[in-house]
C-alpha cells in the first residue's frame, strides 16, 4: 500500500518509519540535530512549495510535507487496518 504525503510524492507504506508535527523540530533539541544531519547526508527532501506541516521518517529520506501530521496519521493508520 501507499501513502500519499503532498504534492507528488507518494511512498510505499512498509517504508514508514515515524510521522511528527513540525513543531516538535522547535521544541526538541535532538530532533533539530537529527533533521540538520539528513539534510548534511542529502536525505531530506522537500514536498512542494508550501509551508511544512509535519516530518515524515522513512527508512531512507525524511520528508518536509504540506500535509498535516494528524491526516497523515490517519492514512497510514487506514492502510494498517487493511
Amino acid at each position: 500500500m501507499y501513502i500519499h504525503l503532498g504534492g507528488e510524492k507518494i511512498i510505499r507504506s512498509s517504508e514508514l518509519i515515524a510521522i511528527f508535527d513540525i513543531s516538535i523540530e522547535k521544541s526538541s533539541k535532538i530532533s533539530k540535530q537529527f533533521v540538520v544531519h539528513a539534510q548534511e547526508s542529502k536525505g531530506l527532501e522537500r514536498i512542494g512549495e508550501e509551508e511544512a506541516k509535519s516530518i515524515v521518517v522513512t527508512k531512507n529520506i525524511v520528508y518536509y510535507s504540506p500535509i498535516s501530521s494528524s491526516t497523515l496519521k490517519k492514512r497510514a493508520k487506514i492502510l494498517l487496518e487493511i
